[in-house]
């Protein structure tokens, strides 16, 4: 009797333990999937069409999808036209994005008629100009429908 005790106990728990863990993962999955939303639009296309263009150093690609008029803050300053950007931070920014790694920990984009507001979190590790980094940012882009084709107008970067 005391062995078929025993036997019951093993069964039931390893009945549970499989289904405890399969509810774990559907929580994690609902998590990111809360997480991660709107990123198959074509405004966030274009943000990660200008995130690679910038990690990759293709100026032309980046310097496109921003409006003539694009704001960038970053750091306490801002840039007032793309042109100031790629003329100023872009190069520098270029280098930087390609000596460390990027991880996109969250990114939501959401479009409301011919305007999409992408905010995103991301890790960055790695080591430039000899020094390590190891931080979380956070970037918000708002794009706005010009002609046809998703523009970025304004851009917010802080860590």
């Amino acid at each position: 009797m005391k062995n078929f005790k025993l036997l019951c106990i093993t069964v039931l728990f390893s009945a549970l333990v499989p289904t405890t863990y399969a509810h774990e993962d559907a929580k994690k999955a609902e998590v990111n999937s809360s997480l991660f939303t709107g990123v198959d639009s074509m405004a966030a296309k274009v943000v990660k069409r200008f995130h690679h263009a910038l990690k990759t150093s293709d100026k032309v690609t980046a310097r496109q999808l921003l409006a003539d008029e694009v704001q960038i803050f970053e750091g306490g300053g801002v840039e007032r036209s793309a042109d100031e950007y790629a003329s100023h931070h872009m190069l520098s920014d270029m280098k930087y994005l390609a000596a460390v790694n990027n991880k996109t920990l969250e990114h939501n984009v959401k479009v409301m008629g011919n305007s999409a507001v992408s905010m995103s979190r991301s890790q960055t590790t790695g080591t430039y100009k000899g020094k390590e980094q190891n931080y979380q940012s956070m970037e918000t882009i708002v794009l706005e429908k010009q002609q046809g084709e998703w523009k970025i107008v304004r851009i917010h970067w802080s860590n």
